[in-house]
Formats: structure tokens, sequence, C-alpha cells
């Protein structure tokens, strides 16, 4: 669902309505005269949709975290704020920058539109930035020849779908300004390769082996991979992620219905 052009249908109908108004009936109607229903609803209802529709849009956007594909640093059910200028001022609905103001970063968690179907919003962290190379060897991240640095942090547990109780590993990890806790399982592989999409754009830039990957991230493009690396459906099988579908960087928890702890918690 495209939350923005409801709130942009809402708008252009209300403000409408009592434009029209203003410009006809309005004119001869007495002052002490009640307004026709319609009119008085779009009146009511066209500045509260104005403000929500510019905040949203050009400001800070609200998401709800549905899937572990970011475990442990964000949990099913979080919801979180969502930084719509960091990375540039953009027209809504067509998402088109009109104004640059900064770009992604290593380790930043990126809410961004699925390229395989743009009606879908999808969060992951941004491994490669345009020209990095990124490859990932025995479920170890390295980029442009450095091996990012990592530090074991013990196990972490959660129910998964169909109420399977999984197990994994993790560390810390250090993404450009970012230390974060990723996970993996030691019995899955680092990519299901029958998983693999062989259509996507630059598909050719990728390699891929039973220890991993390698992949040039081409110019206007990101390498996203989610934190929960052995149950994150990213860039490993899709492909990179435009420019043009970046939504914006998501940067804190405002809550949680189940654990009130992480209501406040900013995103790393």
């Amino acid at each position: 669902m495209n939350f923005a052009l409801i709130l942009f249908v809402a708008l252009v109908i209300t403000g409408f309505i009592w434009l029209i108004d203003a410009l006809t009936a309005a004119k001869t109607r007495p002052a002490d005269a009640k307004l026709p229903v319609l009119v008085d609803y779009s009146k009511s209802f066209f500045p509260v949709i104005l403000l929500v529709f510019v905040l949203r849009s050009f400001l800070v956007e609200p998401f709800k975290i549905p899937s572990g594909s970011m475990l442990p640093t964000l949990e099913i059910g979080d919801f979180i704020l969502v930084n719509k200028y960091d990375y540039g001022i953009r027209l809504p609905i067509i998402n088109k920058k009109i104004i640059d103001i900064g770009e992604p970063k290593h380790g930043d968690v990126m809410v961004f539109r699925y390229p395989k179907d743009t009606g879908l919003d999808y969060i992951k962290r941004v491994i490669g930035l345009p020209g990095d190379t990124v490859e990932y060897v025995d479920k170890r991240l390295i980029i442009n020849g450095k091996p990012v640095d990592t530090q074991p942090n013990g196990d972490y547990s959660y129910v998964a779908n169909g109420l399977n109780y999984v197990t994994g590993q993790t560390w810390t990890e250090q993404l450009g300004e970012h230390r974060h806790t990723a996970m993996t399982q030691k019995d899955m592989p680092p990519v299901i390769t029958y998983q693999v999409a062989g259509d996507f754009p630059f598909r050719d830039n990728c390699t891929y082996n039973d220890q991993g990957f390698k992949c040039v991230v081409p110019a206007g493009y990101y390498f996203m991979m989610g934190d929960n690396r052995d149950a994150s459906n990213d860039s490993r099988y899709w492909g990179f992620v435009p420019d043009e579908n970046i939504v914006g960087r998501a940067f804190m928890i405002w809550w949680n219905f189940g654990q009130f702890g992480r209501i406040g918690h900013f995103i790393e």
C-alpha cells in the first residue's frame, strides 16, 4: 500500500472541496450558517493531512519491522523512525531527489524500495557503496580487500517462522562509524546459491562459490545485507539497490508493545 499516495489524494480532495466552497457558496452564506458536512470535514481535515504529508515526505516517517532479518539489532514488532532528509530531499510519491544533502555510509541501516517490487519497503544495512568490492568469505565480510573488524559476542536465541527455536552466534562488527551486532548460524551456508536470481541488473558484477561471494558495486547502487545474515533476503540474492529506491536512514525505535525498554533506543 502506497500510503504517501493515499495521503496525497486525500489532501487534493479535501483541499479542492474547501477551495471550491471558499470561491462560491461561502461568499453568499450567512456568517452564522452551519457549514455543509462535506465542507466542514474537508476544512477540518485538510490542515491535519497537510501536516502529516509534509512530515512523512520530507522529515520523518514511521515503519514497523515485520521480520527477523535485522536481528538482533531490530526485533519483530519494533516501530522505528526513518530520517527522510539525510540522503537528500526527494519529491513524494515519485521519490525523485531534488536537493542533494548527503549519501549513505557504510553501516547505515537504510529503508529502501525493494528493487523487484517497488511497492514493498525493505530495511537492511549498507554494506557496499558505489565502487566498492564486497566479499563474504566463510561468513566474514571483506570490503575493498580489508577484512571488517569483528569480535565474538556470544549466542542469541529467537523463535523463527513456524515456531522454530533458533540459536545463532553473534559478534560485534565495525562498519564505518557504526559498531553493531550481527549473527549467523553454524549449520547454514554463506549463500544459498539456488536462491540467487539470475536476472538482476549488473549480475555479472558478482561471482559465487561454496565459500561465499564477491561483488563489485556499480555506480549509483548499494549492496545491502541483513544483520541476521543467514535469515535475510538481501543483495546476495536479488542484487543491488539503485539510489532512486532509497527511502531514508533508520535512526530510532519509538515503540514496541512487548518490550517497553526498547523505546527510545537509537539504532547503530
